[in-house]
């Protein structure tokens, strides 16, 4: 079975972080047995953020997205990066793909020259199965089956985000032969905007084969994007009612993003700024020892469609702490132990389950068994490439 992967969200020498998880779903598809090539839709201009921070930024982040080498290989596999140019994010994002769409058309049909691939996986309906669909139907005489996965931008910001959003996830959640979706939530959602035929694939991650070597210190980590929805100043406030109960303890940010100065700021005026570290986006090996040496890992963020970052911390035997009404989290939670919800936006409830793990040495120990077979049995990368793999199937027998 040979399998073309399209996203938008795919590491790349600038970012070698971003979109890891859709590289390692490929690499697990292909360990499935699998032939994957991959398509990288890159724009090669900075954000609008990045345009406002001045021309020397600007020119910079310019000059390293167009120094992306137009092919490498990662890990075994062949990776294409397909250029096209766009407006800015925050207007034009819902039609990107129509944008996306004559560029990957010619990288298609370059590669069907020597790899006749049976379908094509884009990851996300905009904008990589929009593009897809566009091409599909463009009359380019590329017209091979197309899966969706869904992993929650589609549903919690693209459609409510623009009109044109909305109608460009319809309609390539309605061109799609099959829609996988990373949990039942967003199963459902995908029902209702229109996808024929659902799954759920699970994304997974790896096993460690022993516990790391804990922080001196207790520690509670979050390792994610820095942007408001991921609700770090949350866990900052659950920590400041923890001060007086747990002296000793400490918060790792892993990661980076528009909230980075916001969150120092208001560490310090929580008069938590000597047990704050905020590690910035590191490599991801690193992220994952560094995640794997805290005691827990809280991230009580909303519009949460799965959650990678909960199964790496709970794989390594640190349980989490999530936030309730959350498609991911319920997902996880349902799976097994080791993952306790609390209430969004409620640092005390927070604050409540952190001390709950902390006070007792042996149950946090416990909880962290619980979180390690849990991902052992429901969410390891084998689980998921052999789920993948089956998937395609299924879209190849289904006219």
């Amino acid at each position: 079975m040979k399998v073309v992967v399209v996203a938008e969200f795919y590491p790349r020498a600038a970012d070698p972080v971003l979109g890891v998880w859709a590289h390692r779903q490929a690499i697990a598809a292909r360990e499935a047995g699998a032939d994957v090539r991959v398509l990288v839709l890159h724009r090669p201009l900075p954000s609008l953020a990045t345009a406002r921070a001045g021309p020397r930024a600007a020119a910079r982040a310019t000059a390293t997205a167009l120094a992306q080498p137009r092919r490498c290989t990662l890990d075994g596999l062949e990776i294409s990066y397909v250029a096209f140019l766009a407006p800015p994010r925050p207007r034009s994002y819902g039609n990107w793909g129509r944008w996306a769409a004559p560029a990957l058309a010619v990288a298609l049909r370059a590669l069907r020259r020597g790899f006749a691939y049976d379908l094509v996986h884009a990851h996300n309906a905009v904008p990589a199965g929009e593009a897809v669909r566009r091409v599909i139907e463009g009359g380019a005489q590329i017209a091979p089956p197309l899966v969706v996965s869904v992993h929650g931008g589609d549903v919690f910001h693209t459609v409510p985000g623009s009109a044109a959003g909305a109608e460009a996830v319809r309609a390539a959640l309605g061109r799609a032969r099959l829609v996988l979706a990373n949990s039942a939530g967003i199963e459902r959602r995908c029902r209702i905007l229109g996808a024929r035929a659902t799954r759920v694939v699970r994304l997974g991650t790896d096993l460690p084969a022993a516990r790391a070597k804990p922080y001196d210190d207790p520690t509670v980590v979050t390792t994610g994007h820095l942007v408001a929805r991921k609700r770090h100043a949350d866990v900052l406030r659950a920590l400041a009612l923890l001060r007086d109960r747990h002296p000793a303890l400490r918060y790792l940010v892993i990661g980076d993003g528009p909230e980075r100065e916001r969150l120092r700021r208001l560490a310090a005026e929580l008069g938590l700024a000597d047990r704050v570290e905020l590690a910035g986006q590191l490599p991801h090996d690193d992220a994952l020892r560094r995640t794997r040496r805290a005691s827990l890992l809280a991230m009580p963020s909303t519009d949460e469609a799965f959650g990678v970052a909960y199964v790496e911390a709970m794989a390594g035997w640190v349980p989490a702490i999530g936030a309730d009404g959350e498609p991911g989290p319920e997902e996880i939670r349902s799976a097994g132990g080791g993952l306790s919800l609390v209430a969004p936006g409620d640092a005390g409830a927070l604050a409540a389950a952190i001390d709950a793990l902390l006070r007792d040495e042996r149950a946090l120990r416990d909880e962290g068994e619980r979180a390690r077979a849990t991902v052992q049995r429901a969410f390891s990368w084998e689980r998921c490439g052999a789920a993948t793999v089956a998937a395609y199937e299924q879209a190849l027998r289904v006219p």
